[in-house]
């Protein structure tokens, strides 16, 4: 360290005489030419010397040079000045790192936290020793191994309690580049934990969707082709049976056409999740437009879709083909799953509760469903009951659109159900 702090002013003292240098350079080349203009010019020896003692005056008078000599020895060195200790500078910069950071001594206990590190392991106190407080073996290993050999460690500590996360540790030495780490007598290392937690999320999400995904068309796709070797085979000349399984075939391919459509939307609406919609939408003349859609399906399920909309136009910022797909979802659903009930019941009301000012409910008084299965409706692929949504052409998608379409409007949606006693859910909308 002693090395690294003598090289910076024996750095700065070479600059400094680089610049004077320069300076002498000038006035020598200047001298030459007065001297050229002597013997060549006809130009009078004491005028010549005057006009070059005149010139030698201004520089030598000028504050330029002084300046820049006196920037130059002046300037703060970057590194702690002599006699100062090196980890006094510690604390300010692991305080800096974004990153939950501790440092320790030789002995292995801490000597210094940062905020992130308090916050998330408020156990690891200054003072005790690391390894008592945090047991993992792995982690043990590092900050031996590193201890032992002077070289930086990594490893990916993965914790289930209290919830599941995941970390890549680094325990590297701090030392002066070219310094004896064994042969140091006060040795410290700084140990930080960076967060993969999200994205080994991300990466699971990514994972059971394809595989959902991938089931979801596998099924309907080998009901095809089982069929068609069917009626290539047996079934060739079987009119009645032709006509059949043609029906069931239409049926399974419209079923891939729902989910593809439904995998398309869903990516349209990601793409542009981080942008804000700019129209204006009258919502209630696009609740009575999607009431008027499914008029069809209320008389199939023997029900009436009821609205209960303020007078006038009531005027929303939005994407109105979303919306629209947002509450054909919903009203869709309460008409397949709460049928019982004979009405679904639709109303739209002013509100003025963090900061949204408009609030869609949609109830069914169907049969509801158990606490447990609320928070995950609106899940990719999930199912309370995978044959009774597959009956109701139900793709596993329908909640997941919704519930981006209204996170892009930067809006809420809540969902409330119990057994017996229907569903309710409700939109907020800025």
């Amino acid at each position: 360290m002693d090395d690294i702090q003598s090289a910076a002013p024996l750095g700065r003292s070479q600059d400094i005489l680089t610049r004077l240098a320069g300076f002498a350079g000038l006035l020598l080349c200047l001298a030459g030419l007065f001297i050229a203009m002597v013997v060549f010019g006809g130009l009078r020896p004491d005028l010549a010397l005057l006009a070059y003692g005149l010139i030698v005056g201004f520089v030598a008078f000028l504050p330029l040079p002084v300046q820049i000599v006196t920037r130059l020895v002046e300037a703060p060195a970057p590194l702690p000045a002599p006699g100062q200790d090196p980890l006094d500078i510690l604390p300010a910069l692991v305080e800096a790192l974004g990153e939950v950071s501790l440092v320790l001594d030789q002995r292995g206990a801490v000597t210094y936290r940062n905020r992130a590190a308090a916050d998330h392991y408020p156990n690891v106190q200054p003072g005790k020793l690391l390894t008592l407080v945090m047991r993992n073996p792995d982690l043990v290993a590092a900050v031996d191994a590193a201890m032992r050999t002077g070289e930086a460690q990594s490893f990916e500590l993965h914790e289930i309690l209290p919830s599941e996360t995941w970390d890549k540790v680094t325990v590297a030495p701090i030392r002066a580049p070219g310094s004896d780490w064994l042969a140091a007598d006060d040795r410290h290392l700084l140990i930080t934990f960076q967060s993969l937690t999200e994205l080994k999320r991300v990466d699971a999400m990514r994972t059971d969707f394809i595989a959902n995904a991938s089931h979801e068309l596998r099924t309907p796709l080998a009901s095809l082709l089982g069929f068609i070797d069917t009626l290539l085979g047996p079934a060739a000349r079987d009119t009645v049976a032709r006509e059949k399984f043609l029906g069931i075939m239409r049926g399974q391919a419209e079923r891939m056409s729902r989910l593809i459509d439904d995998l398309l939307s869903l990516s349209r609406i990601e793409m542009y999740q981080h942008v804000r919609p700019t129209g204006s939408v009258d919502l209630a003349a696009l609740l009575r437009e999607v009431r008027e859609g499914l008029q069809t399906q209320a008389k199939a399920a023997e029900l009436e879709v009821t609205l209960d909309l303020p007078a006038g136009q009531v005027m929303a910022t939005g994407d109105r083909s979303q919306l629209y797909e947002v509450f054909e979802n919903l009203i869709d659903n309460a008409i397949k799953y709460g049928a019982d009930g004979k009405t679904v019941d639709v109303t739209l009301s002013p509100v003025d509760r963090g900061g949204f000012k408009h609030q869609i409910s949609i109830v069914d008084h169907g049969p509801g469903v158990e606490p447990e299965h609320v928070p995950r409706m609106t899940e990719r692929f999930y199912r309370i009951d995978a044959d009774t949504s597959r009956k109701k052409k139900g793709t596993g998608l329908g909640l997941a659109i919704v519930k981006h379409i209204v996170q892009r409007h930067r809006g809420q949606m809540t969902i409330k159900s119990k057994p017996r006693q229907g569903l309710r859910v409700d939109v907020m909308l800025p």
